[in-house]
């Protein structure tokens, strides 16, 4: 609650997706996100979250991709970097390993990967900033 104040202290107005008028509207954005994270895994991804429940298929496009990930305001590669950074901080292995995965996929370049990467490490614990480097070594081939 106290980030959201912030955020509406600075920002005036809610962040609505450009164009994005209906759940319709956030379903293909949130589908033209999503693949573009995921690539050649998207359909796979979609395939796996639907055997867990077909409404969390449909809330993560239309929610999670759709409204928050489309939005206006930054662009996809540097959200993909946002995500990488969250994910490390937050331990989440899972989610890192597909979002360096998807920072690639939308064109983020590996060297400044790398540079998130490192910057991430030095305010996480230590244990959490090897497996990261380790995971991102695995993901680049290296």
């Amino acid at each position: 609650m106290n980030a959201m104040r912030e955020w509406r202290r600075i920002q005036a107005s809610p962040a609505v997706p450009a164009g994005a008028d209906s759940v319709d509207d956030w379903k293909r954005d949130g589908e033209q996100t999503c693949a573009a994270v995921y690539g050649a895994m998207y359909e796979r991804l979609r395939e796996n979250i639907e055997r867990l429940h077909p409404l969390l298929d449909e809330w993560m496009i239309t929610e999670g991709y759709g409204k928050v990930l489309s939005r206006p305001g930054l662009d996809l590669m540097r959200r993909e970097l946002c995500i990488v950074a969250a994910c490390a901080a937050a331990g989440q292995e899972r989610q890192l390993h597909s979002h360096l995965h998807g920072a690639l996929n939308v064109g983020v370049p590996a060297d400044v990967v790398d540079e998130a990467v490192e910057a991430i490490a030095d305010v996480i614990a230590d244990e959490a900033a090897r497996s990261t480097r380790m995971l991102w070594a695995r993901v680049r081939g290296k």
